[in-house]
């Protein structure tokens, strides 16, 4: 015994995918979607390429604070020693500086 319900499934999306409407609406999403200058993939690449920008600007933001207290701490005099003892390994007329490098703590060059 035949389905009668099956012929008229098979017309009725017949007649639907047939529509020039529904037909030039899919074209659209198409175009859209895979083939236009501002397709989805495209802007998906756009969207990742701003948020590591802004993921950056924020890197450097973070960083220019740390530059500008590291500034204002070396507006004295002996601050500014400091750093040019501990960064720059400057010393007096009168010291010796050993430094003792550990074995962690180089960087191996060309294996």
């Amino acid at each position: 015994m035949k389905n009668p319900f099956k012929n008229k499934f098979k017309n009725r999306w017949l007649r639907l995918v047939s529509n020039r409407y529904v037909l030039i609406t899919l074209f659209f999403i198409v175009w859209m979607i895979f083939l236009d200058n501002y397709s989805y993939f495209d802007q998906r690449i756009l969207n990742e390429e701003i948020q590591e920008l802004e993921d950056n600007k924020q890197y450097y933001k973070d960083e220019i604070k740390k530059d500008n207290q590291s500034i204002k701490m070396l507006k004295s005099k002996d601050q500014v020693e400091k750093f040019a003892r501990e960064k720059y390994y400057m010393k007096r007329d009168s010291e010796d500086i050993y430094i003792i490098e550990y074995e962690g703590d180089t960087i191996k060059k060309g294996l």
